[in-house]
């Protein structure tokens, strides 16, 4: 049985490694906050103060952390990962992060002889909570083969994409969808509000053609409800956003929709909107044109 490592227990990483302990894995815990190590440990986990104390334990260690440095951090900093870490080790990395920077991750581990896979999720709190998520994987298919029972307790769907960098890469072309699809989303809410017209019917009558989506499925009766809790966090997209930005100057890609889109998330930040849900981008618009949907 492969004992698992999960690093970063945030919104997501919480529900992902509490699928990973309950499919029968023993699972070592480490997070900065204390608490969410607390709960899991009372359902079966173990508790570590490092992540060098976790690596030492494990096969497989997760990571899920917020940005680029977190995750370079918590890998080679003083007891971190790389300190623990023996050949063989498998670091898979949950988080969102730059292409470029798991690309350096994963050459620097393997000079360890420790395999890295980037696999940034998709799929939200709900997914992370039912075991549902999208897994988008770059990195040796070896090391994915062995961790694909692990893998398996978290999502349904695991595409290896490529070599090192790929996982991201998709990643960041998944938030351009994500982004459009919000955004279109409230404008369409409020297009339909503010020309007399009662926008749940609209997405009534829209959603079974072709503007059907999953960000009409599954936030448009929360939105309707008054609820513009996470889900996924806004301040978080538009980090995603910069990277994907970053990334598309990197290859001298136009992204010239994804630009737009991305100014309106900052609006959402400096209106004090970071830690709602994405799909409040709507209140964005709403502000704008002087009509709230609800």
């Amino acid at each position: 049985m492969l004992k698992v490592g999960y690093i970063g227990l945030g919104l997501m990483g919480k529900s992902i490694a509490r699928n990973i302990l309950k499919s029968g894995f023993p699972v070592v815990v480490h997070n900065r906050s204390r608490a969410s190590v607390d709960e899991l440990v009372s359902e079966g986990a173990i508790q570590a103060f490092s992540p060098k104390e976790v690596a030492l334990q494990v096969d497989i260690i997760f990571t899920n952390l917020p940005d680029s440095p977190d995750v370079e951090k918590v890998i080679f900093a003083e007891n971190g990962i790389i300190e623990g870490a023996r050949a063989g080790l498998i670091v898979i990395d949950n988080s969102t992060i730059k292409p470029a920077s798991a690309r350096m991750i994963a050459e620097k581990l393997k000079e360890k002889g420790v395999f890295s896979l980037d696999a940034p999720v998709s799929g939200g709190d709900i997914g992370a909570k039912n075991g549902t998520l999208t897994i988008m994987i770059g990195g040796d298919a070896d090391a994915l083969e062995k961790a694909m029972p692990v893998l398996q307790a978290m999502g349904k769907t695991i595409t290896h994409v490529g070599d090192a960098g790929a996982g991201q890469v998709a990643k960041a072309a998944n938030q351009i969808m994500v982004a459009a699809q919000m955004v279109a989303m409230g404008e369409l809410l409020v297009f339909s509000k503010k020309a007399g017209v009662d926008p749940r019917k609209v997405v009534d009558a829209i959603k079974a053609g072709a503007a059907q989506c999953w960000a009409l499925d599954i936030k448009t009766p929360r939105l309707f409800d008054g609820n513009r809790s996470p889900g996924f966090k806004s301040y978080m997209q538009l980090k995603d956003m910069n990277i994907v930005l970053e990334t598309a100057k990197e290859y001298d890609v136009p992204i010239s929709g994804t630009i737009e889109n991305t100014k309106l998330f900052q609006q959402m930040i400096d209106m004090g909107m970071g830690e709602l849900d994405n799909s409040a981008v709507v209140g964005v618009i709403e502000k704008l044109a002087g009509i709230e949907i609800v």
